[in-house]
């Protein structure tokens, strides 16, 4: 038996890995994010040293094109991300060598590790939400991916804003319309002139955080009605967050729906910074 590969292609950096069947990783590395043909150099050199690929998972930042037999199946599609847009990230794979690959978004990867083997590994419905450089969920419903016309955009959902903040705004297609444009890490940097590492746990900025996140997760709740609320990313590595969200989250319900023990509902990952990897490694396996 070979050996099951994973990219996890983010906007900033690209992990690559391989790993046995049994998930220990054999050899992996990183690279800063470049430009398609420039980073997928790097990929392939990277997976050139390893002539038994059984199938490899990618899970790519987006928005990507999913829907198998389109056009740009397998394409990044318009992205803010420069010399990104259009590009055949699938395609070039395929040119180099024709094995089994798994396509699917950054935030769908992390989110299949917590629901294997992390946060929601004892349930059948989550939403996992990544909060970094920008804001996606992952959505796993009757164990398998939401998807139609194409990949959830959850991070684009519209918010009410905070009566305390002021600040105009990140996305470039929403303002400070958007939950990405409100709470990512970028906008957190902007508004305060300090990054989520640095602001104090007392600082109004979690307050305008907590809100952001809690209507997100209320919003997903009377939608999907999932059974866990996974955070992931580097905004929620602050722990502060997760009681301030909760408290949010139950005002904002006002007891309308019932729901799980709220410690238990609205939780952090469990595979921490592996999540991403891991997922490509599950999902490559599906394909064997």
């Amino acid at each position: 038996m070979g050996l099951l590969g994973a990219i996890e292609a983010g906007g900033t950096k690209f992990v690559v890995a391989v790993a046995d069947h049994d998930y220990n990783i054999v050899e992996r590395t990183s690279f800063p994010t470049l430009d398609g043909e420039q980073t997928l150099k790097q990929v392939i050199a990277f997976f050139d040293q390893f002539e038994n690929i059984d199938a490899i998972g990618i899970a790519a930042f987006g928005p990507i094109d999913i829907v198998e037999g389109s056009k740009t199946y397998g394409h990044v599609l318009d992205t803010p991300k420069r010399c990104w847009s259009g590009y055949d990230f699938l395609g070039a794979m395929k040119a180099w060598r024709d094995i089994p690959y798994y396509w699917t978004t950054d935030v769908n990867g992390a989110g299949w590790a917590e629901f294997e083997t992390g946060a929601a590994k004892d349930v059948q419905n989550m939403v996992y939400l990544t909060v970094g450089t920008g804001v996606g969920a992952g959505i796993v419903s009757g164990g398998r991916f939401v998807s139609g016309y194409g990949h959830p955009e959850a991070g684009h959902i519209f918010l009410q804003k905070h009566p305390k903040d002021t600040y105009a705004g990140h996305c470039p297609f929403h303002g400070d319309n958007c939950l990405e444009g409100l709470a990512a890490g970028p906008a957190i940097e902007e508004r305060w002139q300090m990054s989520a590492k640095e602001l104090p746990d007392d600082h109004l900025a979690w307050e305008i955080e907590a809100f952001y996140l809690a209507q997100a997760a209320l919003d997903y709740t009377m939608i999907l009605r999932p059974e866990k609320i996974v955070f992931g990313g580097g905004v929620p590595h602050r722990e502060i967050l997760f009681p301030l969200i909760r408290e949010q989250f139950a005002k904002l319900m006002s007891d309308y729906l019932a729901v799980p023990d709220l410690d238990d509902y609205i939780v952090p990952v469990a595979n921490g910074d592996n999540a991403g990897i891991l997922g490509c490694f599950y999902l490559a396996k599906t394909l064997i």
